[in-house]
C-alpha cells in the first residue's frame, strides 16, 4: 500500500505541474481529464499525509515506552499509542478504498427512466412515489433536475417518467438504482386492507455529450405525430410529438412532453445519446460488468434489487443484504445510507479484484 501511495504522490507532483501549463485550458477534453485526476489525487494525498503523521506518532510513542525512564511519561506514551493504534485500521481501510481507480463515468449527469411494471395502477402510483423520492434526494444534494417526458394515469401515477439530474457525482451516487424495485403495501384502491405486491423498473443512464456519441443523420429516422395522453391544450391538436429510431441498433425514443416539436426532438436526442452511450460502455466493459453483477447487480431490469415493505416500514436491498426500518424517511429522499452502502460495497469488490 505504501509503495502504491508513493507512486501516486509522484504522479500528483506531475499533475500539479501540468495544471500550471498555460496551454492546458485550450484543450478542454484534456483539461477536464487533468482536473479530474488532480481532484482524485488530492483526496488520496490528504489521507496519505494523515496516515504518515499517524505512523510517525506511533513510532514516537513506541520509542518513549522503550527508552524513557520516567514512569509517568511511559504511561502517557502507552495511552497515546493505544489511541493512535485504534485510529489506524479505519484510516487504512479508507485509503484502500481510495486506491480503487475512479470510474470516469461517476461524474456524469444522468437520465433516469422509471416505468410501472406488474401491478397496474398500484405500480404506476409507486413509480410516481419513486420519482418524488429521487427528486427530493436531488434537492438535498443541491443537484438540478428536469422532467423530460411523462405518461400519467388517471389516478396520478406514471406509466413511465423520464427525467434528468445534473450535478456533482450524480452517476457515481445513483448508478446502482437500476433494476426492479418491488413494493409491498395496501393500495389506496384496496377496500379489504389486503397487501399487494407490485414492481417498478428503474434505468439510470449516464448522459453522453455530443462529442462522445456521433449520431449520423443517415442512421436516424425522425417521425412526428400528435401527442397523446390525458388533457393538455396542445394534445392531439399539433404534430409536436417526436419519435426517433436509430436504424443500426433499433433503439426508439418517443418524446411528447413539450409543446414544441423542436424541444421534443432535442430532448429525444439526449435520451438516445444516453442509451447509445450505455450500450457502448456495456460492450467495452462486459467482462468487468459480469464480475460486478455478482456483488451489486448489473442494473438489468429483470433483476429484483430492492423491496419496499410499507406495513413494516422496511427497505431491503437484496444485493448487499441491507435492511433498514426507516422506509418513511427514505421515501422522503433520505437515501444517503442506502447509496453510500452500495458505493462502498462496489469499491470493496473492485479492491478485492485488483488485489487478486
Amino acid at each position: 500500500m505504501i509503495e502504491r501511495l508513493e507512486q501516486l504522490a509522484s504522479r500528483y507532483k506531475e499533475v500539479e505541474q501540468d495544471i500550471q501549463e498555460p496551454d492546458l485550458i485550450k484543450d478542454q477534453k484534456k483539461y477536464r481529464e487533468v482536473m479530474r485526476e488532480h481532484a482524485y489525487l488530492s483526496d488520496v494525498m490528504e489521507s496519505y499525509e494523515a496516515y504518515k503523521k499517524l505512523l510517525s506518532g506511533i513510532a514516537e510513542a513506541q520509542t518513549l515506552i522503550t527508552e524513557e525512564d520516567d514512569h509517568d511519561l511511559k504511561e502517557m506514551a502507552r495511552e497515546e499509542l493505544k489511541t493512535l493504534e485504534e485510529r489506524r485500521p479505519p484510516l487504512e481501510e479508507k485509503i484502500k478504498l481510495l486506491l480503487v481507480p475512479p470510474d470516469p463515468l461517476e461524474e456524469k449527469n444522468i437520465i433516469m427512466e422509471i416505468r410501472g411494471g406488474t401491478g397496474g395502477d398500484e405500480a404506476a402510483l409507486f413509480a410516481a412515489d419513486l420519482y418524488r423520492m429521487y427528486i427530493r434526494f436531488a434537492e438535498m444534494k443541491g443537484w438540478k433536475y428536469e422532467l423530460m417526458n411523462a405518461s400519467e394515469t388517471e389516478l396520478g401515477g406514471f406509466k413511465e417518467v423520464t427525467f434528468s439530474i445534473s450535478g456533482k457525482y450524480v452517476y457515481g451516487s445513483l448508478r446502482w438504482e437500476s433494476g426492479v424495485h418491488r413494493v409491498q403495501r395496501v393500495p389506496a384502491t384496496e377496500t379489504q386492507g389486503r397487501i399487494h405486491t407490485s414492481a417498478v423498473t428503474v434505468a439510470v443512464l449516464p448522459e453522453a455529450e455530443e462529442t462522445e456519441i456521433d449520431i449520423r443523420p443517415e442512421d436516424l429516422r425522425v417521425d412526428v405525430m400528435r401527442a397523446g395522453g390525458p388533457g393538455g391544450q396542445c394534445v392531439n391538436t399539433t404534430d409536436s410529438a417526436v419519435r426517433l429510431t436509430h436504424l443500426p441498433t433499433g433503439l426508439v425514443v418517443i418524446q411528447q412532453d413539450e409543446k414544441s416539436q423542436i424541444k421534443n426532438k432535442a430532448k429525444a436526442m439526449r435520451v438516445l445519446r444516453a442509451r447509445l452511450f450505455e450500450l457502448e460502455e456495456s460492450r467495452k466493459n462486459e467482462e468487468r460488468a459480469a464480475e460486478r453483477r455478482k456483488q451489486v447487480g448489473s442494473g438489468d431490469r429483470a433483476e429484483r434489487i430492492r423491496t419496499y415493505n410499507f406495513p413494516q416500514n422496511r427497505l431491503t436491498d437484496h444485493r448487499i443484504n441491507l435492511t433498514l426500518y426507516k422506509l418513511d424517511l427514505i421515501m422522503q429522499g433520505y437515501l444517503d445510507e442506502v447509496v453510500d452502502a452500495l458505493c462502498i460495497s462496489a469499491k470493496e469488490k473492485l479492491l478485492k479484484e485488483n488485489s487478486a
